[in-house]
C-alpha cells in the first residue's frame, strides 16, 4: 500500500514538473517575441517626403580693405575700423538685430616689395617692407527679403568694397520639416501593406520607425565679389533679390512585425 503511495507521489511530480518546464517555456518565448521578435518575422520599409519651402533670410558678407604706409599702419586700422562701425550702425538703424551681425574677419597682412637679383649676385636684396593692408569682413543675416537689396546698397555706399557670400535659407524649418515627415510615414505605411499584400502575409504591429539621416536642405548659393557703388562708378541702385525655393526631404524607416 505505502509502495502504491509512493508510486502515484512520484507520477504527480513527474507531471508537475513536466508542466511547470513547459509553462516557463511558453512564457519565455511569449516574452521573447514581445520584445525582440526574430528577423524572420519582421521587415522594413522605407519612405521619403518631400516639401517646397521659400526662403524668409538672406546672407552676405561685407567687407572693407583698407592699405596703409608702413608707418601709418594705427592710422589706417583707425580708418577700417570707423568705416566698419558705420556699417554696422546703418545696419542695426534698419531693424537688423544685434545677434545678425557678426565679425568673421580681420586680418592684417603686411605688404612687401622684392628686388631681383641682379647678374647671379647673391644674397639677393632683401624684401622690403612698404605698406600694411587691412582686411575686416562682417556676416550679416536680413530677415525681411524686401529690405536686403537696400542694406547690402547700403553698406557699398558706406565703404564696403567687397559684398560675397550670399546665400537664402528658410530661418524657422521646424513646420516644413514635420510636413515633410508625416509625407514620408504616409509614404512608408502605403508601401508596407503593399507588400503584405503582394507577398500573402497579414500586416502585425509597427515595432520601430527612424529617421534616417540628416534633414536635408537643397540650398541654393550665391557667391562673388561684387563691387559697386560710391568709388566705383557712383552709387548704384539697390538690387533686387530673387530668393527662389529650397526642397526639404525626410526619409523614414518602418520595421513591421508580420503575421
Amino acid at each position: 500500500m505505502h509502495q502504491l503511495i509512493k508510486n502515484i507521489l512520484g507520477v504527480a511530480l513527474i507531471l508537475g514538473i513536466v508542466m511547470g518546464v513547459s509553462a516557463v517555456g511558453k512564457y519565455v518565448r511569449a516574452y521573447a517575441d514581445s520584445i525582440e521578435p526574430s528577423s524572420f518575422r519582421s521587415f522594413s520599409v522605407s519612405g521619403e517626403g518631400e516639401v517646397i519651402a521659400i526662403p524668409d533670410v538672406a546672407e552676405f558678407t561685407v567687407g572693407i580693405t583698407t592699405e596703409g604706409e608702413k608707418n601709418a599702419l594705427k592710422q589706417a586700422q583707425l580708418e577700417n575700423t570707423k568705416q566698419v562701425n558705420e556699417i554696422v550702425s546703418f545696419l542695426k538703424s534698419n531693424g537688423v538685430k544685434k545677434e545678425d551681425v557678426k565679425t568673421t574677419r580681420y586680418a592684417i597682412t603686411p605688404q612687401y616689395e622684392y628686388t631681383p637679383c641682379r647678374g647671379g649676385k647673391s644674397p639677393c636684396p632683401p624684401p622690403r617692407l612698404v605698406r600694411y593692408k587691412i582686411d575686416q569682413e562682417v556676416r550679416v543675416k536680413a530677415r525681411d527679403l524686401e529690405n536686403a537689396g537696400t542694406l547690402l546698397e547700403g553698406t557699398v555706399s558706406r565703404g564696403a568694397n567687397t559684398v560675397s557670400g550670399l546665400t537664402f535659407s528658410v530661418d524657422d524649418p521646424t513646420v516644413k520639416q514635420r510636413d515633410a515627415r508625416e509625407e514620408a510615414i504616409k509614404k512608408a505605411k502605403v508601401k508596407a501593406r503593399e507588400i503584405a499584400a503582394a507577398a500573402g502575409f497579414k500586416l502585425g504591429k509597427l515595432l520601430s520607425i527612424s529617421e534616417n539621416g540628416p534633414i536635408i536642405f537643397q540650398k541654393r548659393t550665391f557667391s562673388s565679389a561684387m563691387s559697386f557703388g560710391e568709388g566705383m562708378g557712383g552709387a548704384a541702385p539697390a538690387p533686387d533679390f530673387e530668393p527662389g525655393s529650397e526642397e526639404l526631404t525626410v526619409t523614414v524607416t518602418l520595421i513591421y512585425e508580420i503575421r
